[in-house]
């Protein structure tokens, strides 16, 4: 399942989020992917000081976890503190898939990867996040703050830029629901759902969908 998100950030808390980008540095990237990512890995990521760094990633994590196709889609049971991508021309980052098990301490299992646009695709040329599917290759390039779900066991990889710079928020989530297919079900289910508590709260019909999305969520749920 692929999901984009529209709208995770406004123009205002994109301009706070530049703004305390641009207070940081971008080192090496490589050295925060796995054994096998770190050889196809070629881009930067942000250094920020740590309470700078907190505010940044209240503002963008904030914003996404509270949207509603967010909560929907993803399910989420812990979500990673994301890294500051930054790419400019010659950088690229090549196939891959994402570790299974990420963190220090606190583990936990990559379920879904999720990129937030910085930037506006009209800023640099390439850079297009490329998700192999069942049906192709998917081409992902947003407009600044949308951002894109996918499954973190996909094969994936960032084009090469070739002109400008391309500014990303990347995390992981492990979804209360592990398996993708009664994920994606369950995301359906909630949008028929919720158009119908919307339209007619008090219809049998209503009651009984509110019940059986609960329910199913009940059984599938890993806690």
């Amino acid at each position: 399942m692929l999901i984009q998100i529209k709208g995770v950030l406004d123009a205002r808390q994109l301009q706070a989020a530049r703004q305390l980008i641009s207070a940081g540095r971008f080192t090496d990237g490589s050295p925060s992917a796995g054994m096998a990512a770190r050889r196809v890995k070629h881009n930067e990521e942000l250094t920020l000081a740590p309470a700078q760094l907190t505010e940044l990633n209240n503002l963008v994590m904030g914003n996404l976890v509270k949207h509603p196709v967010y909560r929907s889609a993803a399910m989420s049971l812990k979500v990673a503190a994301p890294y500051y991508a930054h790419y400019t021309a010659g950088m690229s980052y090549g196939d891959h898939v994402d570790d299974p098990v990420m963190g220090q301490g606190d583990l936990y299992r990559s379920d879904l990867s999720v990129t937030i646009f910085l930037n506006e695709p009209d800023e640099y040329d390439g850079g297009e996040l490329v998700i192999q599917t069942s049906f192709g290759d998917q081409q992902v390039k947003l407009a600044a703050g949308d951002a894109v779900l996918y499954p973190s066991s996909s094969v994936h990889r960032v084009a090469e830029v070739t002109r400008g710079e391309r500014l990303v928020a990347v995390s992981w989530i492990q979804s209360l629901v592990r398996d993708p297919d009664k994920r994606a079900l369950l995301h359906e289910l909630n949008q028929a759902r919720e158009k119908l508590l919307q339209d007619s709260p008090d219809a049998e019909e209503t009651t009984r969908v509110n019940h059986a999305y609960i329910n199913l969520v009940r059984m599938w749920s890993e806690v």
